[in-house]
């Protein structure tokens, strides 16, 4: 019993700081319980917004996700409008390339057509000269017969029977000789004025 009633004694002195020890844990848990409480909220907080931004991170990613689906598809077209500019153009420059042969051909044979017509021209001037020049020596020779023969009509138109007889006359022939020698004469005239083509 004593040990009872030491008990009971003790028991107040222990107790009491034990009371105030349990009443000093106890706010401390509560304090540390508040504080833990209070911790929970702000990271419930900070994951709200960061589930916001995420969220929000999210629909940015979608809508950078479609607009660069956007993008590839007008880099397609461009490309393939482009790939249709180049292949167009490349066509119009062979049309084009076609078209210049052509030409050049043309050009070449209207050059060699005209270098002919202007050789035949050239010729034909230099001929057309030759003949001038040979048609003038033809006239003036043509001048000169006439003028021989008008000289030897005038000769004989000039004879006086007298003299007819005399040169025909076989058995002396003292005007024969003169009469040959002015005939040779006469023929020498005639031939050195022949045109020579």
């Amino acid at each position: 019993m004593i040990r009872y009633l030491s008990f009971l004694l003790v028991a107040p002195v222990v107790l009491a700081p034990a009371s105030a020890f349990a009443q000093s844990e106890t706010d401390r848990l509560r304090e540390a319980l508040r504080s833990a409480t209070a911790q929970v909220r702000a990271l419930e907080d900070q994951r709200a917004v960061l589930q916001a931004k995420q969220v929000e991170a999210d629909r940015d990613r979608e809508k950078l996700k479609t607009q660069n689906q956007n993008l590839r598809a007008q880099v397609k077209e461009a490309e393939q409008a482009y790939r249709q500019a180049v292949k167009d153009f490349n066509d119009r420059i062979g049309e084009r390339d076609q078209v210049l042969d052509q030409w050049k051909t043309q050009y070449g044979e209207a050059a060699t057509v005209v270098r002919t017509k202007e050789a035949a021209l050239a010729k034909a001037t230099s001929e057309a000269a030759s003949f001038k020049a040979s048609n003038k020596a033809c006239e003036a020779k043509n001048v000169e017969l006439v003028r021989l023969s008008e000289g030897i009509v005038a000769r004989y138109k000039e004879m006086n029977p007298f003299e007819k007889i005399l040169d025909h006359e076989p058995v002396f022939g003292l005007k024969r000789v003169d009469h040959q020698n002015e005939v040779q004469d006469y023929q020498d005239k005639i031939i050195s004025q022949k045109a020579k083509p």
